[in-house]
């Protein structure tokens, strides 16, 4: 179809009102926004249908990006799935179920943040419920192992969001 313009539609998500209005600043120079609370919002304004565990990689497209997103962590640092370990050049350190696949998730898309809603379908295998105190403590124990091979790359919190890997 020739001469219709097409526009694009930018969804972002933010839990709290303060949040909101950050999140309207950053994308005020975009054709058309949208901003709701959480992720059964947007599905909801999209009329979206919630699908069972999704079991490909993570894409651009499963991720949230609120701010511009740093450098991606060096790549000496890798995730052996095979043996469930962390690597960071000639080190390595154990990994459980649950730690390797939260991580799994934050290496695929160095950067970008990954919601409580999404992390928690991936890795869990179901939805988001709550005050997220168990996937606070495995992110916890990640950071530590991170720190314990001297990585340069950590976890940041984004508050009401989720987490995302960055460079220390």
């Amino acid at each position: 179809m020739q001469g219709i313009p097409v526009a694009s539609l930018v969804i972002g998500i933010a839990s709290s009102p303060a949040e909101r209005r950050h999140l309207a600043r950053l994308l005020g120079g975009s054709d058309a926004f949208l901003i709701v609370s959480n992720v059964d919002q947007a599905r909801e304004f999209l009329g979206v249908v919630e699908t069972p565990r999704v079991t490909v990689p993570p894409t651009r497209a499963m991720v949230a990006e609120v701010a511009p997103s740093p450098q991606p962590p060096p790549t000496d640092l890798a995730v052996d799935s095979d043996r469930r370990v962390l690597r960071w050049r000639d080190q390595e350190i154990d990994l459980t179920r649950l730690e390797h696949d939260v991580l799994l998730c934050l290496v695929h898309a160095p950067g970008q943040i990954w919601t409580y809603e999404r992390l928690h379908l991936e890795v869990w295998g179901n939805r988001h419920l709550g005050r997220g105190s168990d996937m606070h403590s495995v992110v916890r124990r990640v950071r530590g192992k991170l720190a314990r091979l001297n990585a340069a790359a950590t976890i940041h919190s984004v508050r009401g969001v989720g987490f995302r890997l960055t460079p220390v």
